[in-house]
C-alpha cells in the first residue's frame, strides 16, 4: 500500500469493523487504524494534561504526615502511569508512521500479515503473534541463564 493512497479523503464508513474479507490493508483499513491510534494518542493526551493540572493544582502541605505521604504515593503512582503512556505515544507515533509509509500490518520479523484481530485489539503491534511467543520464548530463555 502506498502512502499516496492515504493522502485521498478515505472515508470510513460508522460501525466498520476490518474483516478478512477484504484485500489486508486496503485504504478503508488503513484510515480506520489511523483514526483508532488518533483517538488513542488524543486520549492519553488529554489526560496527561488533566495530571499536570491536577499536580499544579493540588498542595502537598497536607498537615498530616499519614495523608501527606498518601498523597505523595497517589502522586508517583499517577507519574509512574504517565511516563508508561509517554511511551505508548512513542509506540503510537511509530505506527502512525508505519501507516504513512505503507508497512503498517505487517510483522517486522516474518514479514506476514499480522492479524486483524491483534491489530484491532493492540494497534501499535508489531509482530504477528507467532513472532511475539517465538521472541517472549527467547528473552524467557535468555533471562533464565
Amino acid at each position: 500500500m502506498s502512502a499516496v493512497k492515504l493522502q485521498e479523503k478515505v472515508h470510513v464508513p460508522e460501525g466498520y469493523v476490518p474483516s478478512v474479507e477484504e484485500e489486508f490493508m486496503n485504504p478503508v483499513q488503513l484510515e480506520y487504524f489511523r483514526q483508532k491510534l488518533l483517538a488513542w494518542k488524543d486520549d492519553i493526551l488529554r489526560e496527561s494534561a488533566e495530571t499536570l493540572q491536577n499536580l499544579q493544582e493540588d498542595n502537598l502541605r497536607e498537615p498530616d504526615i499519614a495523608d501527606r505521604a498518601s498523597s505523595e504515593t497517589d502522586w508517583s503512582v499517577e507519574l509512574r502511569t504517565r511516563d508508561r503512556q509517554r511511551k505508548l505515544v512513542s509506540k503510537i507515533d511509530s505506527a502512525l508512521r508505519r501507516i504513512a509509509e505503507g508497512e503498517y500490518g505487517y510483522c517486522e520479523v516474518t514479514g506476514d500479515p499480522i492479524s486483524l484481530r491483534r491489530l484491532d485489539a493492540r494497534p501499535i503491534a508489531t509482530m504477528s503473534i507467532e513472532a511475539q511467543e517465538a521472541h517472549e520464548r527467547a528473552e524467557k530463555i535468555h533471562r533464565d541463564d
